[in-house]
Formats: C-alpha cells, structure tokens, sequence
C-alpha cells in the first residue's frame, strides 16, 4: 500500500483533526481484524507471536490487540522477548563481520526456555516470565513474574525475532503475526517518503527522548539493525498468519516537528550525511501538523511521548 502526497496535503489543509481520527480509525480496523483472526485460532493455540523490524511499533500494537481481545473477554498478556535475552558472555556472544557484539542475532535470546515456556503455557501450567536489566546486561530470574493461562486466556511475546525458525518453528500451532510501517508516500508514480525512513525516524525521535542515544548513534547502530533485519526478521515474515502495516498517512507531518531539527544537527562530516539531507528535504513536502493534536492512544505516542500507554 501507498500514500499519495497530495490527498496528505489536501486533508491537512481542509480538517487536519478528521484526518487525523480517520487515520487512527483506519490503524483501530487493522488491529481488531489482527484481534478476530487471533481468537479463531485460539482453539490451536494460547500463544501468539508478533514479529516486527525496529521502529515497527510492536509494542504499542499488542498493548491495542490486548485491549480488544479483554473487550471480548478474553483475557490477554503481553511479554515482551526482550526479557528472555541471555545473560551477556563476550566470549560466546554472536559477532557481527566487523568482529563486534551482535545484538540484533537471534542467538543472543534462550531458545531453549522460550520453548519450554510456550510448551508449559499451552498445557496450562505456570512459568515464571523472565526480567532482563539492560544496565547490567544481564537476566535476574529473581525477578520474574508468574504466569499460568487460564481458560479464555492468551499470551502475546512480541520482539523481532518471534517469527524466527528457532522460536516459531517448534510450535507452528501458534499464532504467528508480522508487523511493519510498510507504506511508501508517492506523489504520483515518484517516491517521496520511504517507508524504511518512516521507522527510521521513528527509532532516531525515541532514542533521543528516551533512551538518551543521539541521532549520529543512532544513524551508525542503523546498519547493522537493517543488516540484522534482512537476515533474521524479513525472512520469517510469510510464515505470519497476519501481517498488519503500522504505518499512518499522517505521521510525517507531526514527525518532522522533531526530526528535522534533531537531522540538522548531525555533523556535516557524517558518513550518512547524503542520506540525511535528502531525508531534510522530503519532510518539505509535508504540511506540518501540530503534535499536540495527536491522540494520547495514537500508535505514534510510542515514539514521541505524551501517550496513555505505558512501555
């Protein structure tokens, strides 16, 4: 799917508050048809896993398809993957062709007890969900959480490796969904917005607000995130029973409020830098959008804050 540039403009200009609804509105049907196609399945399986590459907006979607499937009854729990990370061991940790850590390889998650944890929750038994600390690269079983699901009950593990061979392929019960900002912006047949410069933006506005990571950190980690995406998410994704695009007709517009600046900054002497002015100068096209009249359930609240979803 793809967005035409001048119906973007045209709605902004004629009721920017109708466009903006119509667009969450739109994003609410992907998510309840994702909700309707889970609960058929759940006949074969209580567990779902959501794939997606970074900037995808995974989180903040199984929190939606969450809330939906409690509005059926169903009561639902989401888990994020990124607690199931092995404890940090540089002399066995996967490596990049450069020779350093990488932290995108699926090898880096305990494959093993995934498995032994989906096993357990489809017969009904309790597990004890895991807590990673990132500051200490390093899991504290300590301090995990119990689970047991009950009847009309499911768990949702989302993180970019869920569809993977190693953590899907053991359990093809399960229902398996890919998640991605997919669409393109042309103005007419010409490319003027890609969409992998959607969640790029998107990763580059989050580190900066909240993970205290700059854009030229974030432009150099970019590589190896679209390198570990090629090879360890984008191949799994036609195994997924759903796959839901993420992306929204609006969200360049309120973007470029906080990018622009943040891409102007980055030194000139950036190996990137080509790249970046041309990523400056397609925000141009936009009209601009006052983020403040983005909703506080709107999926881009995950990237720029002020949302009433908590991460």
């Amino acid at each position: 799917m793809a967005y035409q540039l001048q119906e973007i403009n045209r709605h902004i200009r004629t009721d920017v508050k109708g466009f903006l609804a119509a667009c969450d509105q739109s994003y609410q049907d992907r998510v309840r048809a994702a909700a309707d196609r889970i609960q058929e399945r759940m006949v074969k399986s209580p567990i779902v896993l959501l794939s997606g590459p970074s900037g995808s907006g995974k989180t903040t979607t199984a929190l939606k398809i969450e809330e939906e499937l409690e509005r059926r009854g169903i009561n639902s729990h989401t888990i994020s993957l990124d607690n199931y990370f092995k404890t940090l061991d540089r002399r066995t940790a996967p490596r990049t062709p450069e020779g350093d850590i990488d932290f995108e390889s699926p090898k880096c998650l305990d494959m093993d007890l995934l498995d032994e944890t989906f096993t357990r929750l489809s017969r009904g038994e309790e597990v004890i969900i895991p807590k990673f600390e990132f500051a200490r690269q390093m899991r504290n079983d300590a301090r995990g959480t119990p689970l047991r699901l009950g009847k009309n009950e499911i768990a949702i593990f989302e993180g970019i490796h869920a569809l993977n061979d190693d953590i899907a392929g053991p359990h093809p019960e399960a229902t398996k969904l890919y998640i991605s900002a997919r669409s393109n912006v042309l103005e007419g047949e010409a490319l003027r917005f890609k969409g992998t410069w959607m969640r790029l933006t998107r990763r580059a506005v989050r580190d900066c607000n909240f993970r205290g990571t700059d854009v030229a950190e974030t432009l150099a980690m970019w590589a190896n995130v679209r390198r570990g995406e090629k090879l360890y998410i984008s191949p799994f994704k036609n195994k997924a029973d759903i796959l839901l695009d993420s992306s929204l007709p609006y969200e360049v517009s309120v973007m470029r409020h906080y990018a622009v600046p943040l891409l102007q900054a980055v030194p000139e002497e950036n190996a990137r830098r080509s790249e970046l002015l041309d990523l400056i100068a397609a925000f141009d096209s936009f009209e601009p959008i006052d983020p403040a009249l983005v909703a506080r359930d709107s999926l881009l609240r995950e990237f720029i804050g002020g949302g009433s979803y908590h991460y």
